[in-house]
């Protein structure tokens, strides 16, 4: 029976720190950690006794999904050479093992392919032409994932070589928000639309994905009209647009358009493709009946929120609270568990200053509930009379919580 993996391989893995892994493995295992004795068990149950460090690194490597030691070392001086640019050695090594020509760069199966498509993500159009020159046949899985990432002159070489958009390839570049990569698609004759022939698709892709890219997701939403989308005017969609002009008709007539909260329909609406399921809608803290102001923090909108802000926005507007209690949250909890954050992404810290410069509560107490999507820990979790700060200190995924925000917080006196 295969036993899964239990680990993710990086997409840029560093064979430095996995040799240091291992040695720590095994180190563990030798001081008799149940943990670490179970994994090398699992993995690596031809272990001899007492355990080696090649037993170690076998089950390292297992745990990954790779089968063994040296194809992990392989996958990742590969890897290296694709990022250093390094032809020569790329060529080398596909010359010495030719299954590396069509066996994912990373050993494992994933999103990023083999090395002629691993290439085309970085945009190495040499190693990309140097591939195919020798073989490689993944021409549109690099096309494809070229447009995704914006690699637009890559993507251009592999339409020269015969890739063609398919149908569906629009949504690659939607989910990432690249609007430079769904612009070439679409002059390259792709049509907007999903796999089944859907044209909502990819604006609900546009509106509930887990990117953060205001400039490349008004790109997309505007290349969605212009193939024939109706986008409401809407204050929840002007947010989604990045379009003050929107705003400032909207608040013209409707002085208390800033304390108002949008239920989740509203901020995702069905009719534009989105699902009434809110865990599709990825996002940090709960948006279902938040303002305006929540959005634009958590969609990262500064411009549009430090002009809510100057024009009467309160730092305190709170959500909705629904039936069960859970809700009436202010645009702080927004800053602490934060959808940028979950991709690296630096920058609620000002979101949390510019509040707290202008009177937000940092001790406001509510419940909250979050049940999270695409993740292993998709249980729904209540987190009951937190402040900002507990909030962050309780949330189960750690790494969608900023630590700067609620360093800040903190600072200002925040108490759990």
């Amino acid at each position: 029976m295969t036993i899964q993996p239990t680990r993710h391989f990086p997409v840029h893995p560093n064979l430095h720190q996995l040799r240091n892994q291992a040695k720590d493995l095994l180190k563990a295992i030798r001081r008799g950690d149940p943990e670490s004795i179970a994994e090398l068990r699992a993995f690596c149950p031809q272990a001899s006794d007492p355990p080696r460090l090649a037993d170690a690194q076998l089950a390292l490597a297992r745990s990954y999904g790779i089968a063994s030691w040296p194809r992990l070392v392989t996958a990742c001086i590969l890897i290296d050479a694709i990022w250093a640019n390094d032809a020569e050695l790329v060529r080398k090594m596909v010359s010495r093992d030719p299954r590396l020509l069509s066996e994912d760069a990373r050993a494992v199966k994933g999103n990023w392919g083999p090395p002629m498509s691993y290439a085309a993500n970085l945009g190495r159009i040499e190693i990309v032409e140097m591939l195919r020159e020798i073989g490689a046949e993944d021409v549109q899985f690099a096309f494809e994932r070229a447009c995704l990432q914006g690699r637009l002159d890559t993507a251009r070489r592999l339409f020269a070589m015969g890739a063609r958009p398919q149908p569906g390839s629009v949504m690659g570049p939607c989910e990432t928000l690249n609007g430079a990569g769904l612009a070439l698609q679409m002059e390259l004759g792709a049509r907007f639309e999903d796999a089944d022939g859907d044209p909502l698709a990819p604006v609900g892709l546009i509106l509930q994905t887990y990117c953060r890219n205001p400039e490349g997701k008004q790109q997309c939403l505007a290349m969605a009209e212009s193939a024939g989308i109706a986008i409401p005017d809407t204050p929840p969609m002007a947010i989604h647009r990045g379009r003050r002009d929107l705003l400032e008709g909207h608040l013209a007539c409707d002085p208390d358009l800033f304390r108002r909260t949008f239920s989740h329909r509203e901020i995702f609406p069905m009719e534009l493709g989105c699902s009434e399921d809110p865990t599709f809608a990825l996002h940090g803290t709960p948006l279902a009946g938040a303002t305006l102001l929540h959005m634009a923090i958590d969609y990262n909108e500064w411009d549009l929120f430090f002009w809510m802000l100057e024009h009467g926005a309160p730092a305190d507007a709170a959500a909705s609270i629904d039936p069960e209690g859970f809700g009436g949250h202010t645009p702080l909890y927004s800053c602490v568990v934060w959808q940028p954050a979950s991709s690296g992404q630096g920058g609620a810290d000002r979101y949390a200053e510019a509040l707290i410069a202008r009177g937000a509560d940092v001790n406001w107490r509510c419940s909250l509930r979050k049940a999270m999507r695409f993740i292993d820990d998709d249980e729904e979790y209540n987190y009951l009379n937190v402040t900002p700060r507990s909030w962050g200190e309780q949330f189960k995924a750690r790494e969608w919580v900023s630590k700067a925000a609620l360093a800040r917080i903190i600072d200002a006196g925040g108490i759990s």
